[in-house]
């Protein structure tokens, strides 16, 4: 998509999502080896392929004692009471020798291996111990009960995990069970980001009539490190020529990312957009959406003839974030070479009328719970503008209103974004 540097087009919600997918397949793939204790958050570079099954052996899910089967039908007993003689006590982690034969069985403690001859164990609160004898009803009881099979979770030579997949605690569990002290992961993007304008004040400066503490620094800063990659903050950046080229080199110089926020709406300071007209090969978009309209999106030349991939967003702090978990969020997953998994989309039922024109995606700020019939239900947070920072704390997830929808009534259906982590 090309367009006049003086243009703005406007997009739909999914033609700037597709666009920007686009755009971010032009990133390079970095790989390294990194040890578990680091490994938390990042990225696959290939799969891990089980060296061992997991686990090794049959072994005991209980503590109790080990038996076969067959024993079951040699019990003639009306009152279906088995009646067994202890013969060994097996633990975790040392192998019981020995052969179980009819009518005995050997105690066992769980995750031990399941000695030669036996196939069920009886849990230890179900028996009655008599000397070295144990009687319990057997009923209740089947083969293979409270036995771990051998290779069950994996077996050798299987996929434990592909490549793509972000490394969750649960992963790094499953890698160590395999005996691997390290995983192959993909280098961390690297992704710049500041803010612009005059009226924007850091900590530590004066409160001045028209003017508001920087929230968008922060707000993103906190969403890039949710995804885990390595973030250089360049900053509060004043609507100044010299000092926006400045910066400007000096991110996509080192960054795969260059996010801004603000300067890039109708009848802002030019500086920034004449900035990104100069450096790279940038789109200015109205998109059909709201919060969030104005998009600058594209690339920025880096001295060397490489690029780095640009995303300007807009300046109001709402309007930020939904941009960013709409759109640039999933574009740096892709770009980090994770198999991007979209925020959790739940289905509720209004509480409320909500007023939307047809036309354009909105994303209503919406808190989730659960109705007294056990159904999903949502109500919005109130005041919707795009400055209202604080409805971004108390929200859930983003009420999603398609692009041809009119308003909500009470109890109807509705797509609600779950934020699952992601601010």
């Amino acid at each position: 998509m090309k367009t006049d540097s003086n243009a703005q087009i406007s997009l739909s919600i999914e033609q700037a999502f597709a666009h920007i997918q686009q755009l971010a397949a032009s990133i390079s793939d970095f790989e390294s080896d990194i040890a578990l204790h680091q490994a938390l958050g990042r990225v696959l570079a290939k799969d891990i392929i089980s060296p061992i099954s997991v686990p090794p052996h049959d072994n005991s899910a209980m503590d109790g004692y080990a038996f076969h089967s067959s024993a079951f039908s040699g019990c003639n007993d009306g009152d279906g009471v088995l009646e067994l003689t202890i013969i060994g006590k097996a633990l975790a982690g040392m192998v019981w020798r020995g052969t179980v034969g009819a009518n005995e069985c050997v105690q066992i403690t769980t995750g031990a291996v399941m000695p030669n001859g036996c196939d069920t164990v009886v849990p230890s609160e179900l028996v009655a111990v008599n000397g070295a004898s144990i009687r319990f009803v057997h009923k209740s009881l089947f083969a293979g009960d409270n036995r771990r099979k051998a290779g069950e979770d994996l077996m050798q030579g299987s996929v434990a995990l592909t490549r793509g997949s972000v490394i969750t605690p649960a992963a790094l569990g499953l890698i160590a069970s395999l005996g691997m002290p390290a995983a192959h992961v993909f280098k961390r993007l690297r992704v710049a980001y500041f803010s612009t304008g005059d009226e924007i004040l850091s900590f530590g400066d004066a409160p001045r009539e028209g003017a508001i503490y920087d929230s968008n620094r922060y707000t993103v800063f906190g969403m890039l490190t949710k995804l885990g990659v390595e973030i250089i903050d360049l900053g509060l950046v004043p609507d100044s020529k010299d000092a926006l080229e400045a910066t400007f080199y000096k991110a996509c110089s080192s960054a795969d990312v260059v996010i801004t926020s603000g300067g890039v709406s109708v009848g802002e300071a030019d500086h920034t957009k004449a900035m990104m007209r100069k450096m790279g090969d940038v789109e200015f978009w109205r998109i059909a959406m709201r919060p969030g309209r104005p998009m600058a999106v594209g690339t920025l030349k880096r001295t060397d003839g490489s690029k780095a991939v640009l995303f300007g967003l807009p300046g109001n702090p709402v309007a930020v974030m939904v941009t960013f978990l709409a759109l640039v969020r999933p574009a740096l997953q892709k770009m980090m070479g994770a198999n991007a998994k979209p925020l959790p989309m739940l289905q509720a039922k209004s509480l409320e009328i909500i007023r939307k024109k047809a036309g354009r995606t909105e994303y209503q700020r919406g808190i989730v719970s659960t109705n007294s019939n056990g159904e999903l239900v949502v109500a919005i947070t109130g005041n919707q503008g795009s400055g209202v920072l604080s409805s971004m704390v108390r929200a859930n997830g983003l009420i999603i209103l398609a692009h041809e929808r009119n308003d909500v009534a009470v109890g109807d259906v509705v797509n609600v974004m779950m934020f699952d982590g992601a601010i």
